[in-house]
């Protein structure tokens, strides 16, 4: 029986959410998520509260992998290059800990977890509890890391990741290795 947990993260610049599930026999299970919730200071003060807590999570639950969303265009670019900044310090806290990095799209998540790539957050937060068998719905920033978590759980195979096909994937068959995946970054 091979363990393998995974560490997700649903950066943001006032919440960053994160997801820890264990993957056993295919199976996912949930072990934490929650907030972390940044003070309302300085942007350098909230990047360091980010890497900071996404190390105290790394230290504390030891995962053999980290997910992350992708950065996406949003219309204020201000507040894209504050995702991108939250994303680079939990990034740079996974790197140091040797972690390898794999990123998602948020409509690659939705698309995942609840079949529908333009899902809403309560569609998200449903499904989540449903597919992890929880007792409530978790807050919406965990609820987003636990469908990333997922996503990389069901992208994983014994393989290597299974990516879609396309001109983004840039292979005609549907199965990536691990290898190819890092060539392709």
């Amino acid at each position: 029986m091979v363990k393998t947990r995974i560490l997700a993260i649903d950066p943001g610049s006032r919440i960053t959410g994160f997801g820890i599930i264990d993957v056993l026999n295919g199976k996912s299970i949930y072990v934490n998520s929650g907030c972390i919730r940044l003070p309302d200071e300085a942007l350098s003060v909230r990047l360091k509260h980010i890497f900071n807590n996404v190390s105290a999570l790394l230290d504390e639950y030891e995962p053999n992998e980290f997910a992350i969303e992708e950065v996406f265009l949003a219309k204020n670019a201000n507040s894209a290059l504050k995702l991108g900044q939250a994303r680079g310090a939990a990034i740079v806290a996974a790197s140091l800990q040797e972690l390898f990095v794999y990123e998602y799209a948020a409509r690659r998540v939705k698309q995942s977890v609840v079949g529908n790539g333009n899902a809403d957050k309560t569609q998200v937060q449903t499904m989540v509890q449903l597919l992890l068998s929880l007792s409530s719905k978790p807050q919406a920033d965990a609820a987003d890391a636990l469908a990333i978590a997922l996503c990389h759980a069901n992208t994983r195979t014994s393989g290597g990741l299974e990516y879609g096909v396309g001109k983004r994937a840039g292979r005609s068959s549907k199965r990536w290795t691990e290898q190819d995946v890092r060539k392709a970054l």
